[in-house]
């Protein structure tokens, strides 16, 4: 998601779930080698979180490494819920694909269709181009200022001035480039074509109806059940994570789960 994020990596976004396709069953040494490769990274002290590890609807390892809270020591388990990051944008691709199967809009739509206010520069831009981040529109996340906007509260539209009247840095369609702008963008789009806030519409047309209880939307002033606390790395090992307000990753990064709700 944005560099304060990106840095907390090892740290803040410690869920971790693998899912495996073989022939072979897991057997008991190599879920005992799992653990011991985790740990070992663990020991050496370049991971916290939780992992879960499934083959062909099986779990096979599925435990919490580290501590959620270093200075409580609570450890971390199954049930600690992580925010995500940027595997915020598997969620809002799925909830911009719910609208197309309801016939709320194409993926290949121009971006204008919904945005009659849509600066000159997207003209060309459709929604297929901001999920494959071949829009050109230029990443927030790496302007000069972003880090003194991290704590603000921002609403979408807000948000999206941002960047709205940037230049391009490439022709939609002509080249691939990582944007936390697309995502954001999409997240907008949502709220203007579904009549829901982002968050009321992943909760209930994704989170609902596949059971992920454990699932939402991060808030700094919610008082959220087993929520670990964010870390950064430093010299001398971890520091407490910089605040971030999560209007700002927003429909790119705000969300948070837990290993096991992820696996559903």
């Amino acid at each position: 998601m944005g560099h304060s994020v990106a840095r907390s990596l090892p740290w803040l976004l410690g869920t971790l779930v693998l899912l495996l396709t073989s022939q072979r069953d897991g057997s008991a040494q190599d879920v005992s080698r799992m653990d011991r490769i985790i740990q070992s990274h663990v020991d050496s002290k370049q991971f916290m979180g939780s992992v879960l590890v499934a083959q062909d609807g099986k779990v096979l390892l599925d435990k919490g490494y580290g501590s959620a809270n270093l200075e409580w020591d609570v450890p971390d388990s199954p049930q600690t819920k992580f925010r995500l990051g940027s595997l915020t944008k598997q969620f809002t691709a799925a909830a911009i694909l719910l609208l197309e199967e309801r016939g709320k809009l194409r993926t290949d739509d121009l971006v204008a269709k919904y945005l009659p206010d849509a600066p000159a520069g997207w003209a060309k831009i459709t929604i297929r181009n901001l999920l494959t981040h071949t829009s050109g529109i230029p990443n927030f996340t790496s302007f000069p200022d972003y880090a003194t906007t991290e704590a603000t509260p921002t609403t979408p539209e807000q948000l999206v001035a941002r960047f709205r009247d940037k230049p391009l840095n490439f022709q939609p369609g002509e080249q691939w480039e990582y944007s936390n702008s697309g995502y954001v963008l999409l997240g907008y789009l949502l709220e203007k074509i579904s009549g829901q806030r982002y968050q009321d519409f992943v909760r209930d047309n994704l989170f609902a109806p596949l059971g992920m209880t454990e699932s939402g939307y991060d808030s700094h002033a919610a008082i959220i059940l087993h929520r670990a606390s964010g870390y950064s790395p430093g010299a001398n090992g971890p520091v407490n994570a910089g605040y971030i307000d999560m209007s700002i990753p927003f429909s790119a990064g705000a969300l948070y789960s837990t290993t096991e709700d992820l696996l559903r």
